[in-house]
């Protein structure tokens, strides 16, 4: 919590270097200062300075080695299972056959073809969704009466299983990316929305009471308050919509598109050929777990004053 007391009282100007660019009482009111403050000013003086000790490094490198030794042990009773059970290789191919026809997809250039044409639905839907659920969420915010009125559209939006909104999608907007990029966007609409809300409505009522007694406006609030108390509710927002926009690409090429990682999917399947689903599947995985560290990765810049 934050306190602030006010006391007026005569003191003598501070001595030639030893400025401090604090608050200054003048004629009985309060003046925000010259130099311009850092977004987020309020909050940093809250962060812990000492959130890691020395000796962390240790424990944390052996938490890092956790992840490759799982991924090993996993390949390995992936590999004892094919080669032990008599299972046919068009229901559980071996390891060393996913691989092989990895690489035969990769040299052809089929599979870049179908990386980018996945990953540029992502991210247009994703950047949509995003852009969209902060504007509305800030609006959800301030005012009660918009929720109110809004809230059964948006709740009903998200009842509605994806795969049932899909089809509709693609007979409105065509088997074309316009399609895939509005079912990315609808999935990752409402967690992002909802952290969006959440994160503005958590913000102390003492920092809001605060920036009323500096006479701060309603943009210096929202940049120097209102988006720093946000941020981290928001990227926890993202990680899932990260991840969620992934699946609605997937679902909107599976039903009716010539191109992507949701078609070479549906390809394989309809051929037998297990293996190329599970090189789509990896691959999949492998963007879902990119755009995951790519979150975690702004979220280490835009909130290191927190110690994340």
């Amino acid at each position: 919590m934050v306190r602030f007391w006010a006391m007026a009282c005569e003191a003598p100007p501070p001595a030639p270097g030893n400025q401090h660019p604090g608050l200054c009482i003048g004629g009985g009111a309060l003046r925000l200062p010259r130099s311009r403050p850092a977004p987020g000013f309020l909050l940093q003086s809250m962060a812990t300075t000492n959130a890691f000790s020395p000796n962390s490094n240790s424990p944390l490198a052996r938490q890092a080695l956790l992840v490759p030794f799982s991924l090993l042990a996993g390949l390995l009773i992936w590999a004892l299972v094919t080669r032990s059970a008599p299972i046919p290789a068009f229901i559980l191919p071996a390891p060393g056959d996913v691989w092989t026809r990895f690489l035969r997809t990769l040299s052809d250039g089929s599979l870049f073809l179908h990386i980018g044409t996945t990953l540029l639905e992502v991210l247009l839907g994703l950047g949509l969704g995003v852009l969209v659920a902060t504007l509305l969420g800030y609006a959800l915010a301030k005012s009660p009466a918009v929720e109110r009125l809004l809230s059964p559209y948006i709740v009903a939006s998200q009842a509605v299983p994806v795969v049932a909104l899909a089809p509709l999608l693609i007979i409105w907007f065509g088997p074309g990316m316009i399609s895939k990029v509005l079912i990315c966007a609808l999935i990752v609409f409402f967690p992002v929305l909802v952290n969006i809300v959440v994160g503005l409505r958590t913000v102390p009522q003492d920092l809001r009471a605060l920036m009323r007694i500096l006479n701060a406006s309603r943009r210096q609030t929202l940049l120097h308050l209102e988006i720093p108390a946000a941020l981290p509710v928001l990227f926890g927002g993202l990680r899932i919509g990260a991840t969620l926009s992934v699946i609605g690409a997937v679902v909107g090429e599976y039903i009716g598109a010539d191109r992507g990682l949701g078609f070479l999917i549906r390809l394989g399947d309809g051929s037998f050929d297990t293996a190329l689903v599970f090189v789509a599947v990896f691959v999949l995985v492998a963007l879902a777990l990119g755009l995951y560290g790519l979150v975690i990765a702004l979220e280490k810049r835009f909130l290191g004053w927190q110690g994340v």
